[in-house]
């Protein structure tokens, strides 16, 4: 279980993060939503501590988060997964020491320095590309592949870090809708068949609706919503996103949205 006790985040003499508690139990799908500038991006950040908190504790299970230096600080990297809008990849090296770079923590540091991995390593790189269709391309330089490729390496990449919790910021911001729903599929089918909590910022409220099992909506940094998709009438979201509601309220961008698990799903790694 993942538990935030009034955390703040300041920069100069603004709080980005303004007092956020939250209890997200293991298991879960959670939808960070709001406008841009809420507070989501850097609330992730946080519980990766890539960003230190101002102020306030961030636990996992019996750990303090807000603690860890050196080695238990890299662990919980390790155990914490984060995947970025733009991918992050290494674009001249290929897809699979892409993906070996997720093993990093768990290999000596020579060999991971200089991308020697074991034959049952690369067999755990290839089986989670695999299950995103990508093996085909694991020769292959990042960065000749299309952003949802791209994304989906970068998934790959956090699957081989074997974590509990995966934070992904923003995947889906530069994709368009097939690439889309590939990622989303993917997300949803890591949480509910491999029982990886994963929290994910989206800025598209029909994605978060259709995927999520709960919502949190944030705004100037504070929690002004938590509760199950359901719950999220257009009037709390016109609320919550102000003057931008007219580009997130509406019509599903999907008309022909099926829950994942009434489609063909994806074949991830572990299923």
């Amino acid at each position: 279980m993942l538990r935030l006790d009034g955390v703040v985040k300041k920069f100069g003499d603004k709080r980005a993060v303004d007092a956020v508690s939250l209890v997200v139990p293991a298991g879960q799908l959670v939808g960070i939503i709001g406008r841009s500038g809420a507070g989501k991006s850097t609330l992730l950040r946080m519980i990766n501590r890539l960003n230190d908190p101002s102020e306030g504790s961030i636990r996992y299970g019996d750990i303090d988060i807000t603690a860890l230096r050196g080695r238990a600080l890299r662990e919980w990297r390790a155990r914490c997964a984060m995947i970025f809008q733009q991918f992050n990849l290494a674009g001249r090296l290929d897809v699979l020491t892409n993906v070996m770079m997720g093993r990093a923590f768990h290999a000596p540091l020579a060999r991971s320095l200089f991308n020697i991995w074991t034959d049952d390593e690369k067999a755990l790189g290839l089986s989670a590309l695999e299950g995103l269709e990508m093996a085909r391309l694991a020769g292959q330089r990042a960065d000749t592949l299309s952003g949802g490729q791209q994304q989906r390496v970068a998934i790959a990449r956090a699957l081989v870090q074997e974590p509990e919790l995966i934070l992904a910021d923003e995947p889906i911001a530069s994709l368009d809708p097939r690439n889309t729903q590939v990622v989303m599929d993917a997300l949803q089918h890591i949480n509910r068949h491999l029982g990886i909590t994963v929290i994910c910022n989206l800025h598209s409220l029909d994605i978060a609706r259709n995927y999520c099992d709960r919502l949190v909506g944030l705004a100037n940094g504070r929690v002004v919503f938590d509760g199950v998709p359901s719950q999220l009438t257009d009037r709390v979201a016109r609320d919550l996103y102000g003057l931008e509601s007219d580009d997130v309220v509406g019509p599903d961008a999907r008309p022909d949205y099926t829950p994942a698990e009434a489609r063909p799903g994806l074949a991830l790694a572990g299923s």
